[in-house]
């Protein structure tokens, strides 16, 4: 990941509403939820949550899939990996024995 799509990622998740619908999805796994349950989970009108995914989706961290008349959100793992990665590759100066980065196998969804 590079600065810019990092930049945009983190911009994104700096919004509570798009924090909390994005580790819904992060929680729901690959299968997704559909827009209408995320707003149900959330409270959250139907416009909001529109609005809010659109910009996660955007920032290249939720994925969509049309089906029929209805649309499935699910997190992009590969994205928010990467995000890890980016925010860790330097830590400690890349000394291997302190522990200050995420487990290896983050989130292998």
């Amino acid at each position: 990941m590079e600065i810019t799509s990092a930049t945009a990622a983190l911009a994104a998740l700096g919004q509570t509403t798009r924090l909390a619908v994005f580790r819904l999805l992060v929680e729901a796994g690959p299968s997704g939820r559909m827009a209408g349950e995320i707003a149900e989970a959330l409270g959250l009108p139907g416009a909001t949550l529109s609005f809010h995914l659109k910009e996660l989706v955007a920032a290249g961290l939720v994925q969509s899939e049309a089906r029929g008349r209805h649309v499935c959100y699910r997190a992009d793992f590969a994205a928010m990996n990467g995000l890890i990665e980016f925010l860790t590759r330097n830590c400690c100066g890349g000394a291997a024995d302190v522990a200050c980065g995420p487990p290896t196998d983050a989130c292998a969804c």
